[in-house]
This record gives C-alpha cells, structure tokens and sequence, in this order.
C-alpha cells in the first residue's frame, strides 16, 4: 500500500516509503514536517520516532537498522545527514545538543546517536537532573538507626536473609530519594513499613515531635489497595518500643499517584507541580515500574525538596504503556550506591514458584526445565498450537471459576448491609485469575473473557439471565479513572444480587472499600454501584498481564500466543504473570513460546540510565 493510498497524503515527499505500520498519528507528525516546509528526510525519521515512542522507547536509536529503512548505507550515515540538516535548512526544526547547550523551540533533538521528539527529550532530561538533585542532597542524620533499633523493628529476629531489609532501613535515613527493588515474597513492603517508622522518628527527632504528613501512592487503585492492606497487616506485628510511629504511619492517605498530584482528567496536567507542591515530608510510591516517564517527572517535580521519596517495586516486571522504563533504569543508575537496597530473598512458603520466578528473571531457559518439573502439582503446562485446543482448556477452566463462585457464596442473595457474605464472595476474585500476552484475538483477554462468561451463563444457577449483559458473578475491570464516582482504572467489580432495606433486590457492582478518606479515617464498606452507572470498564474474567501488575491470586493460568515471533513474548511479560500465583501456575502455550520468553527481554531506547549515572 502506498502512502497516498493509505491516507498519508505526500507520496511525493517520500516516493516508495512503506508507512503501512504507522499508526494515525506517526502519520500525522511526519505530515506536520512536510506540510510545514521540513526535509523530506526528517519528516520520516520524525514518524519513526514517533512510531518508537508508540513501543515505549523514549528515543530513536540511529542505528544501522534504522538506516536501511531510509536506504541509507549505516547509521553513521544517517546521524551525518541528520547534522547536516541542522547546520543548513533544518536548523529551526532540530537541536544537536553536542553544538549547543541547554534546549532551543526545536521540535526535535539530535543527542548523540539518538534522535527525540522534543518531550520526551525535555521529560528524560528534567528526571535526570531532580533524581540527581535528590540524590545528592544528604541531611544529617540526627537518631541513627542502631542494632537495638534494628532488632526491635524486626521482632528480634536477626537472619542473614533480613539483612538487605535491615540495609534498606539504615540508608533509607538521610536521603532525600530511596529506591526499593524485589520481586514478589521478597518483602518489599515490610522493609517500607520499617523504613516508614525509622523516617517518622527521624522526622520528630529533628522537628521537635511534630508528626509528619505521609502520603502513600501507587499508579492503580488495586495497587494502592493492596498497599494499604499490606501495611495494615504488618502494623499488626510491631513491637510497643515503636508504637508511636507506628500510629503515625496508619493515619497516611494512600491513594492513586493520578489522585494525589492531583490530575485534571481529560485536561491535562496536575495541580500540583513546582509552583504549587504537594503538602508531603515523606511519600512513598509503589509498583514503580507501572509509572511512565512523564509520570515520574510529575511526582519528582511536585515535592518539595526537603520530602523524602521512597520508590519501591520490581525492576524487572513489565514497563508502563506510556515510554520509558523508569524503575529498571532508576536501578541500573542507582545500583552500588547507597541510595538503592534489592531485595532477592523470597519468604514465601512457596518456594518452588519463587525458584521458577528466580529462573525467568535471569532468562535461565535450562534452570526453568529444573524449576518447572520440580514444582509438581504446582506447575502445569498445556500445549495449545490452534483454537481447537483452547476451546476444552478455557471451558475447563470456566468450570473451575464457577465453583470457586459457588462456594464464596456468590449467587446468593446478599443483605445490602452483610458486610461478612459480600466481603467473601468478593474473595473469589483473588482466588483463579486467567492471564493473557495480547488483548485482542483469539488468543486475547476479549475473547477469552466471553468465553468463560458464555459456559457461565449455561449453568443453572444462571437460567434467569442467559444471554443478559450483567448477571451474578460477573467480574469487570474498570478501565479509566474516574473522581466522580471514585472508581479508578484497574479497579475490579463483582456483580451480585443484592437486597435493599426496604427488600426489594437488584443486580449492583460491589467494589472494595474506598481507601484514601484520610488521617486513617478508612471506609470499610463494600461500595454499591448500578451496572449501568459504571464508568467505562470491561469483563475481567480474563486480564491482561499489563492489567494484573498490582493484583495477585491464589492460582494463576498465563496464555500466551503460538507465534513464538510475536513482539509481546517478553521476559518480563512471562515473569510478571508467573509473579502474581501465590500457589499454582499454568501455562497455556507451546514449548517454543515460553522459550521465546525467556529469550526476548524487552530493553526501551534513551538515555535516563546515562544522564543518572553520569553524576552519582
């Protein structure tokens, strides 16, 4: 197809330059540069980085690759026109940062061996410069934490697999930023909770005991919620030597990363930024690695300097859909330093999943064999090659997603004020989850989902609303952030039937409590909301992997598709879904997908890494 016959419209500009995998607005940023006098050169190379920022990089590498597709003979070739271009009749459109400091109007930048869409360059470098600044901005310690400290904060138990938690809580004191790496079981979140109440005492010390405020974050609100249920729960085992703090820490508002900048929806932008930053002496953010580049820009960009900043997640789960890999890179720059603790010892009982997580994080494809047949019972693994095959699979596992329903007690009638039944039956949903690479297809979470909602409805219990959109047991996902009704993407409904005070029943969408009322003020009752009522969501019978970051379940099914080319059979994409089982895995793929995985690790194009590291 051509470039006139697919509507890009400047064939004359670009003779014989194949745009049919350009989305709409790759086109559209190349057709800006034609139509407003640009090189024909650099209005391709515009849409290819455009094209690159639609894959998550945050540049486009001028590499021999990227060459050919310009027919031209390397890399080096392409950098030099590209200089050229700048020092001659493109010198408004691009800005080589190596001829002049700083940043001109320039829509685009030329750095090095990578080219930018102006943005994103802007982003990567403003990151950069305020992870420095934190970095190298290191108060005074005035109450070390000691050995005693240590002790008590850990219940007396002093084990060598503690000691990069013990680590993590001594340099978190007296830094202005603090990263937390691990992978599930690692105890990511009891370090956070230690840390949060050595840097309450830290903060009373040097303030003469007035509490700090605390702002607790995550990108989703299932994220946030499991979170604060995490903290809540180690809360439980403190010791009375750090009540105090531990008071202080459970009055922290803990809310989505959107919420807490406060996000002006459709319009744009945050109401919090450099002008007007946050009310925050200490805010931790969790699932780092879902955030986006801009996104981290935002956060660092909205605290005052004197707030300390704790990230935590897994370094090594999937990117964010937006661009760049912040938490990977913040690890790479960081590691060796003081300013970063990884975590690598998994305290889970389960220590069979934990070696096969272990095993696809390293890409070890001969210890996964290992992994994998040493698991038993915990590990299966099915061939599907066609749809033929995933058919039987999905509705044996249907049948499996019913009866956990059945016995949580979900298509009863449930009293509008039954906290207990409506609390249970919501507990199903974390018991099997149905994991998928791809969205769309047959191999995709759509598909998937109405098939498992289809075998649903066949059974009896269902025969009143066969064929209907909303029925009992139906679980959704929301899809979008919404402040109104206080639903948040990734937020996850139950539909159930439900009796109202005066005894008339209804089919309502039950969500969890609402978890950022504030000064630990936590609403604690379910939410009710009518179907029809619902902001913009989707069936969650079967999730992507990129939706379950945040979420975990007691069993896990991941279905990958049989073409072992596909782009999204990742390292990481494997190893995120593997991480969410607490007790089981399957695997509903061919033996050449699952080694496509653990052969592919998904790297992003920039420059954060360089730009961090060149001055810590």
């Amino acid at each position: 197809m051509s470039a006139v016959a697919n509507g890009f419209g400047f064939e004359k500009f670009m003779p014989g330059f194949d745009t049919d995998d350009w989305r709409s607005i790759d086109q559209t940023v190349a057709r800006w540069v034609c139509l407003h006098g640009g090189p024909s050169l650099l209005a391709r190379v515009a849409g290819l980085a455009s094209q690159a920022e639609g894959r998550g990089d945050t540049a486009l590498p001028l590499g021999d690759a990227v060459a050919e597709e310009l027919d031209l003979p390397s890399g080096a070739a392409l950098r030099d026109q590209l200089q050229e271009l700048a020092n001659g009749n493109a010198s408004g459109w691009i800005h080589v940062t190596e001829d002049t400091p700083g940043i001109s109007d320039a829509p685009f930048v030329l750095d090095r061996e990578a080219f930018y869409l102006r943005r994103n360059f802007l982003h990567e470098v403003a990151v950069a410069a305020l992870v420095r600044r934190r970095v190298d901005d290191n108060p005074t310690v005035q109450c070390p934490v000691t050995d005693g400290d240590l002790r008590a904060l850990f219940n007396d138990s002093w084990t060598d697999a503690e000691g990069p938690q013990r680590e993590a809580v001594r340099r978190s004191l007296g830094r202005r930023l603090f990263v937390l790496t691990g992978g599930p079981g690692t105890g990511k979140t009891t370090t956070v909770l230690r840390i949060l109440l050595a840097l309450v005492r830290e903060h009373q010390t040097q303030h003469g005991g007035l509490r700090p405020t605390i702002r607790l974050a995550a990108p989703t609100g299932k994220a946030a919620q499991r979170l604060t249920e995490s903290l809540r729960h180690g809360a439980k085992q403190v010791t009375p030597t750090w009540e105090a703090q531990r008071d202080v820490v459970m009055r922290a508002e803990t809310s989505t990363l959107h919420r807490l900048l406060g996000s002006r929806g459709l319009g744009g932008g945050f109401t919090h930024g450099a002008d007007s930053p946050l009310d925050a002496d200490i805010v931790v953010v969790d699932e780092t690695s879902m955030i986006d580049l801009s996104l981290l820009r935002a956060t660092l960009e909205a605290l005052p300097q004197h707030a300390v900043l704790v990230l935590v997640g897994d370094a090594d789960q999937l990117a964010s859909v937006g661009t760049g890999t912040v938490m990977d890179d913040l690890v790479q720059a960081l590691e060796g330093t003081e300013a970063m603790v990884r975590l690598e010892h998994s305290f889970r009982a389960e220590t069979e999943l934990s070696a096969i997580n272990a095993a696809v994080r390293l890409g070890d494809a001969g210890q996964f064999e290992i992994t994998w047949g040493a698991a038993g019972e915990r590990a299966g693994q099915y061939d599907l090659p066609t749809v033929r095959l995933l058919r039987p699979r999905l509705t044996a596992w249907s049948r499996k997603v019913f009866r956990a329903l059945e016995s949580g007690g979900v298509f009863e009638l449930h009293g509008e004020s039954d906290g207990e039944s409506l609390k249970a039956a919501y507990a199903t949903l974390k018991e099997q989850q149905l994991l998928c690479a791809l969205r769309e297809g047959p191999f995709g979470s759509e598909q998937a989902s109405a098939a498992i909602e289809r075998v649903l409805q066949s059974r009896e219990h269902l025969a009143d609303w066969q064929g209907a959109r909303w029925f009992p047991g139906r679980a959704v996902i929301i899809r979008r952030n919404d402040y109104a009704s206080g639903l948040f993407n990734g937020d996850i409904g139950l539909c159930l039937r439900v009796q109202h005070a005066r005894g008339l029943e209804h089919l309502q969408v039950v969500f969890e409590p609402l978890r950022d009322a504030g000064e630990g003020q936590q609403q604690m009752a379910m939410r009710f909301f009518d179907p029809e009522s619902l902001p913009d969501h989707e069936s969650a019978f079967a999730l992507t992997v990129h939706k379950s970051q945040g979420s975990e379940y007691r069993d896990v099914a991941v279905l990958l598709p049989p073409d072992a080319e596909h782009p999204l059979l990742v390292r990481q994409m494997l190893y995120t879904a593997l991480s969410r089982a607490r007790e089981r895995v399957e695997i509903w793929a061919e033996h050449g997908s699952i080694q496509a995985c653990l052969k592919q690790r998904l790297t992003r194009a920039g420059r954060l890494v360089d730009r961090i590291s060149s001055a810590t």
